[in-house]
């Protein structure tokens, strides 16, 4: 499947749908969410849901809500929010005038709290987080009924309207749906409901309110008001869908959802946890959440990942229920293949060396053409200035070389790209014995071609020293050194896994002139080197240029090594 490929897969989601669409539930609609909590930066996880549940309600002509899962004003900011909604018009997606919020709901939530308590459903608990734990069991033993369970009606209304008044501390009490302290699943055994929350200011309802529902409750009430058909997660809620399925049950709702799990993106050498991504921002690991080598997808957008290739990585890897370990390579290849087609090419030396052609006439340039892109002339050309002085990159040269190295040697030749052939006469070192210029020559008869009986193998790139700008380049790798730094030896931790090398920053290279006017987030091929963009903090007198990722898969050959 090519980037360009839009073609949706099959998958058993899409199966589901289509039987419910053949037998006409619904009313033959499709509506879809995408409800992430406003505590962090969205990743490359995220990316997969949001792509599939708005790629679902794109192919089915249905919809899909954004609705932001604002339960704990505690670790929730209106940074995250805006963020978010940031990321995922990025993405190439719009939830037109269909963005909701948890807190919408707060009113209506409370309302149905009440209905339980009423039906002898729900009952408030005065057990402390520990008793709570204890009292619950474990996998091989049944919990104990909190010896709160059997309060009247009266009594725990009185006291549910109490907590919301703001009567007890944080953690004096909760309200709990009472359901069965000795089911096998541990989540209906008498679940949370509420919890009192004190002290912190709600992005969107203030001080309103002193208790906030848990998650479990709040999100399948939130799909049914909303009237979603088909509630997308991942397969860590699958245990959690009988009580999803309870509370719709209990309080007789119109809209009964159904829920449908997926395993969620698991890939290599990076993390996705939002715990750890914090502690990688708070413990200065990264610069911030927008750092290119996080895995969010703010990072990766500052990285130059093109929106379209990670929607085209999301369609590769596909749905399914079984969890697997994606390859990093499958990603990044996903990018080199759009921003090979799409990438306009341009030199910059990273390693400069200064070249002194001897007999190019001082004072003189020529403006010589190159194409923008070699399979693409709808792309243009562009000018490059040719001088007597130019810069190539360090590596293009040795003194002597294996047969095999087919750039410039001393006393051979090479052609510079859209230019000439030069040939090494004499190398200059400095009185530390390094070399600091080549002495070379030219052929002026070589611009178009090679003279007829002259082999020149290899071909270089370069940028004349007296046009070239002056850039700062920021090479960023991998994060992660290991392909699960999750598998920490015992007594470690994950960060035991960062890559040394992760990032590498170039101060002094030479760019070809064209890129004076480069914009933020433009995309290009430094030809040989790989695929670079334009840094947020970009400025015509400080160029700042990111690696995107290399023209090859440099890690394959490592692990194919170390395997």
């Amino acid at each position: 499947m090519s980037s360009e490929d839009t073609t949706p897969a099959s998958n058993f989601i899409r199966n589901i749908i289509d039987a419910d669409l053949a037998a006409g539930k619904n009313q033959g609609k499709v509506a879809t969410r995408f409800p992430p909590e406003p505590n962090g930066y969205l990743h490359i996880g995220h990316a997969k849901s949001i792509c599939l549940n708005f790629g679902i309600a794109i192919d089915y002509q249905g919809t899909c809500n954004l609705r932001f899962d604002d339960t704990n004003p505690h670790k929730e900011n209106i940074e995250f929010v805006e963020a978010i909604q940031r990321d995922v018009r990025w993405l190439g997606y719009d939830w037109g005038d269909r963005l909701f919020y948890a807190s919408d709901y707060f009113e209506q939530l409370y309302d149905y709290a009440v209905q339980l308590i009423k039906k002898g459903k729900a009952y408030v608990c005065d057990l402390t987080p520990e008793q709570t734990r204890e009292y619950r069991g474990t996998l091989t033993e049944p919990g104990r009924d909190s010896p709160y369970r059997e309060r009247s009606v009266e009594e725990n209304l009185d006291l549910f309207a109490r907590m919301r008044a703001g009567e007890f501390a944080d953690g004096e009490r909760i309200l709990r749906a009472r359901i069965d302290m000795a089911s096998p699943n541990m989540n209906l055994r008498d679940p949370a409901i509420y919890r009192i929350r004190h002290g912190a200011v709600h992005h969107q309802t203030g001080e309103a309110w002193s208790i906030y529902p848990m998650y479990d409750f709040t999100h399948c009430l939130s799909d049914s008001i909303e009237g979603i058909t088909h509630s997308l997660c991942t397969l860590e809620f699958e245990d959690h869908r009988p009580l999803y399925d309870w509370f719709l049950d209990e309080l007789e709702v119109e809209c009964h959802p159904q829920q449908i799990e997926f395993s969620r993106l698991e890939l290599e050498y990076t993390i996705t946890s939002k715990r750890k991504l914090t502690q990688l921002v708070d413990e200065g690991h990264v610069e911030d959440w927008d750092d290119p080598r996080m895995p969010t997808i703010a990072g990766m957008r500052r990285r130059g990942y093109p929106p379209g290739a990670i929607r085209d990585f999301c369609e590769r890897i596909g749905v399914t229920k079984s969890g697997n370990n994606v390859e990093m390579g499958v990603l990044e290849n996903c990018v080199r293949e759009n921003l090979n087609v799409h990438a306009p090419r341009r030199m910059a030396v990273l390693h400069p060396l200064k070249v002194v052609i001897t007999n190019y006439p001082e004072g003189q340039v020529e403006e010589l053409q190159a194409a923008n892109h070699p399979q693409d002339e709808s792309m243009g050309t562009r000018t490059l200035p040719f001088a007597r002085e130019l810069y190539i990159e360090r590596e293009d040269f040795r003194e002597e070389a294996p047969k095999k190295f087919k750039r410039l040697v001393t006393g051979g030749e090479v052609r510079l790209r859209n230019a000439y052939v030069i040939r090494c006469d004499e190398v200059i070192r400095d009185s530390q014995g390094e070399i600091i210029e080549l002495r070379c020559s030219y052929d002026p008869e070589t611009l178009s071609k090679n003279p007829e009986g002259r082999k020149v193998k290899g071909v270089i790139h370069w940028v004349s020293a007296r046009h070239s700008i002056v850039a700062e380049v920021r090479l960023y790798d991998r994060l992660f050194s290991h392909p699960n730094p999750d598998s920490a030896k015992e007594g470690g931790e994950f960060t035991d896994y960062l890559n040394p090398e992760s990032l590498l920053t170039l101060t002094r290279c030479r760019l070809e002139p064209s890129l004076a006017d480069a914009r933020s987030g433009e995309q290009i091929q430094f030809e040989r080197e790989g695929y670079f963009c334009v840094d947020p903090d970009h400025r015509h007198d400080r160029p700042i240029f990111n690696r995107t990722v290399t023209l090859r898969d440099s890690w394959a050959r490592i692990e194919q090594k170390n395997g």
